[in-house]
C-alpha cells in the first residue's frame, strides 16, 4: 500500500527572519535615550552603547532627527528625544483610554437612553464604529462595530468631518462631490455639494449633529464629538434609534441631550477641561 501524500505543510518562517536591521538600529538609539539617565547623549557615547560605527550612529539621528523624534541642542551638538516621541506616546495613551472610559460611556448611554450607542472615529474620509452597545429592547438598530460608513449622511461622520476642518472638507468635496453631487443612500441624503457644506459648517457651529433618516430609512441618531486634553476631537458618540419610536422632536429634546452630555463626560475623562 502506497503512503499517503505528504500534506504537511513547510513550517512558517520565525518573523525574526523579516526584520530590517536599520530599522532595528534606529529603535536601539531611541531605547538608549531611555535608559539613560542624562537627557542627553552624543554621538560618541550612542557608538559605545550600541556598538555601533559612528557614521551609522549619525545617520540614524539625521533621519530621527528629520521625523522629530531627537532634536540636536545647538549649545552642545548632543542628542535628546524630539516632540514626536511624546506625540507618540500621548496617542497610545490616547486610544487605550478612549476604549476603556469610552466603553463606560457608551454602556451608561445605552442604558440611560433605551438605545443602541456607538464610538466612532474618522479614518480615510470614513466614519469608523469603534464600539458599540445595546440595550434590552424589541427593536433596535443593528450595532455597526468595526463597520465604516459614509461622512455625509450619518451623525458621527458629520462631527468628525466638521471638527478635522477646511483642508478635510476640501479633500472630501474633491473625492466625493466632484461633479458638485454626493452619493444618495435615501430620499433624504442631503446630495447638494453646496447645501452640505453650509450644513457642516452649522454643525460645527452647534456641535452636534443629527441624521434623519440620512444613511438608512426608518433610522435616525444624534452625535456629539469626543475631545482629548488638548482640547482636538479625536471621535464621537451617537444614539441610534427606530424613527416610528424616536421621532425628530424627540431626538432633538432628549436624546440629544443625552448625547452630548456623554461625550462631554467621556472628554473629561480624557483630560479635556474646556
Amino acid at each position: 500500500m502506497a503512503p499517503p501524500p505528504n500534506s504537511t505543510k513547510s513550517p512558517r518562517r520565525p518573523k525574526s527572519e523579516y526584520v530590517i536591521q536599520t530599522v532595528t538600529n534606529a529603535l536601539r538609539v531611541l531605547e538608549a535615550f531611555r535608559e539613560s539617565e542624562s537627557e542627553e547623549l552624543g554621538v560618541t557615547e550612542l557608538s559605545r552603547l550600541l556598538s555601533l560605527h559612528k557614521n551609522n550612529v549619525f545617520r540614524l539621528l539625521a533621519t530621527l532627527e528629520e521625523r522629530g523624534y531627537v532634536e540636536q541642542m545647538e549649545n552642545s551638538e548632543r542628542y535628546r528625544l524630539g516632540v514626536a516621541c511624546q506625540d507618540l506616546g500621548h496617542s497610545f495613551a490616547r486610544r487605550r483610554d478612549l476604549a476603556r472610559h469610552g466603553r463606560q460611556v457608551l454602556e451608561a448611554l445605552s442604558v440611560a437612553t433605551g438605545e443602541s450607542a456607538h464610538l466612532g472615529a474618522l479614518l480615510d474620509l470614513e466614519v469608523t464604529h469603534l464600539d458599540g452597545e445595546q440595550p434590552d429592547q424589541l427593536v433596535l438598530s443593528r450595532l455597526r462595530v468595526g463597520q465604516r460608513m459614509p461622512l455625509h449622511c450619518t451623525a458621527l461622520g458629520k462631527v468628525l468631518l466638521a471638527a478635522a476642518g477646511p483642508d478635510a472638507w476640501d479633500r472630501f468635496e474633491r473625492e466625493f462631490a466632484p461633479k458638485g453631487e454626493l452619493p444618495s443612500h435615501t430620499a433624504t441624503t442631503i446630495i447638494d455639494r453646496d447645501k452640505f457644506l453650509d450644513h457642516l459648517q452649522s454643525v460645527a457651529g452647534e456641535g452636534f449633529a443629527l441624521d434623519l433618516e440620512e444613511c438608512a430609512a426608518g433610522l435616525s441618531c444624534a452625535a456629539a464629538p469626543v475631545l482629548d486634553a488638548s482640547g482636538r476631537t479625536i471621535a464621537a458618540l451617537s444614539i441610534s434609534a427606530p424613527s416610528y419610536r424616536v421621532p425628530e422632536e424627540i431626538l432633538r429634546q432628549e436624546l440629544l441631550r443625552q448625547v452630548i452630555q456623554a461625550a462631554d463626560q467621556l472628554s473629561a475623562r480624557l483630560g479635556y477641561h474646556g
